[in-house]
C-alpha cells in the first residue's frame, strides 16, 4: 500500500465558520483525513494552524523543512501539503526550488470551509493524494492539485477569488512528466526582506526609499502592460542597482510574459538599461520567493542569470 505523508497548516480546507460566518481554521489533519478513503496508507503531521494570508517567510521555511523532514522516510511514496489558497503558489514554489528528491510534493487546499454543504476539501484532498502516488508523476516536482486539474508550482498563481479551479498555470496542459531545473541549494530565507512595489499612473519613488530604509535586500515591480513604469521609478531602480540592492520587474497583467521593448523614459527597456532585472513568466509573489532564495544564497555569483533561467516556465510536455 502506497505510503502519504500529509502535512497541514491551516487555510480554508482546515476551516470553519462561525455563527457571524467568519472563517477560522479549526479542524485538526485526522478529521480531514477521517472519512477520505484513498486506499493509502495516511500519516498525518500537523504543522501549524494559520490563513495563509499571515504565512512569513518563517512559516514558508518551516513548511520546506517538514516536507525534507518526512521525505527521510525511505518508505514515503509522496508528501501532500495541505495550505490556504492566498499564498500557496509562494509556499509550493518555495518547497519546489530546493526539492531535490524523485518523490512528487502536492500542494491542495480549498476554495470552500471543511464544514460547508458543498465544500471541495475532500475532493481536493483525494486528487492530491492520488496524483501524489501516480508514478508517472515521480521527478516532477513539487504540484498543485486543485479543482480536477494538476500544476506545477513554477508559474502557477491563484486567478479567481471563488472559483473551485481557482489556479491557472503559465502553460496550461492538465497533465505533467517530470521537467524541472536542477534544485538550488538550501538556506533560509527568513532573514532576507524582499518588498513588492506597485507602479501605477503618477508613482513615484516613495516606496523604493521606505522599503530600503527598512532593510529590504531587493525589490520587486509589479509593473504595467509588459513590465513597464516610468521615468520617476526608472531613477529609483537606477539607484538601487548602484547601490546592490537587485531590482525585478514583472507585470500585474494576468497572461502573457514580460518584456523590455518600451522606451520612452518609463519603459522596460529603460528600466533594463538602470540595471533591473526582468522575471518573464513568474508574477510578482513567486518572482520575490525567487529573489529572496537567491540573496539567502551567500555563494551564489552570478545572481541575474540564475534569476533569468529560473523565471523561464518552459511548457511542460504530456503523459502519454
Amino acid at each position: 500500500m502506497p505510503k502519504v505523508a500529509v502535512v497541514t497548516t491551516g487555510g480554508t480546507i482546515a476551516s470553519t465558520r462561525d455563527g457571524q460566518g467568519v472563517s477560522r481554521p479549526a479542524v485538526a489533519g485526522s478529521d480531514l483525513l477521517g472519512s477520505t478513503r484513498t486506499g493509502r496508507e495516511i500519516r498525518v503531521v500537523d504543522v501549524m494552524s494559520k490563513d495563509s494570508s499571515s504565512m512569513t517567510f518563517a512559516d514558508m521555511d518551516r513548511v520546506r523543512d517538514t516536507v525534507t523532514s518526512e521525505l527521510s522516510d525511505p518508505d514515503l511514496d509522496a508528501v501532500v501539503v495541505l495550505h490556504g489558497t492566498d499564498t500557496m503558489e509562494e509556499t509550493a514554489f518555495l518547497v519546489d526550488l530546493h526539492h531535490d528528491d524523485p518523490r512528487p510534493v502536492v500542494f491542495t487546499g480549498a476554495q470552500r470551509t471543511f464544514d460547508h454543504p458543498e465544500s471541495d476539501a475532500r475532493a481536493n484532498l483525494a486528487d492530491a493524494i492520488v496524483a501524489g502516488t501516480n508514478p508517472a508523476l515521480r521527478g516532477a516536482g513539487v504540484l498543485i492539485a486543485f479543482g480536477g486539474v494538476l500544476h506545477r508550482a513554477s508559474g502557477t498563481r491563484k486567478a479567481d477569488t471563488t472559483s473551485l479551479d481557482a489556479f491557472r498555470s503559465v502553460h496550461p496542459t492538465g497533465d505533467l512528466l517530470p521537467h524541472r531545473l536542477d534544485p538550488l541549494s538550501w538556506h533560509p530565507i527568513s532573514g532576507t526582506r524582499v518588498d513588492i512595489v506597485a507602479a501605477y499612473p503618477g508613482a513615484d519613488r516613495v516606496q523604493f526609499d521606505a522599503c530600503i530604509a527598512a532593510g529590504a535586500r531587493g525589490l520587486v515591480i509589479d509593473g504595467l502592460g509588459s513590465g513597464n513604469a516610468n521615468p520617476a521609478i526608472v531613477e529609483a531602480v537606477r539607484d538601487c542597482t548602484s547601490a546592490g540592492i537587485p531590482v525585478v520587474v514583472t507585470t500585474r497583467v494576468p497572461h502573457g510574459p514580460a518584456s523590455a521593448t518600451y522606451g520612452g523614459g518609463g519603459g522596460g527597456h529603460d528600466l533594463v538599461s538602470a540595471g533591473a532585472l526582468f522575471s518573464t513568466d513568474l508574477r510578482a509573489g513567486q518572482a520575490r520567493i525567487l529573489l529572496a532564495a537567491l540573496l539567502a544564497d551567500p555563494d551564489l555569483t552570478e545572481l541575474d542569470k540564475e534569476f533569468d533561467r529560473r523565471s523561464r516556465v518552459d511548457p511542460a510536455p504530456r503523459i502519454s
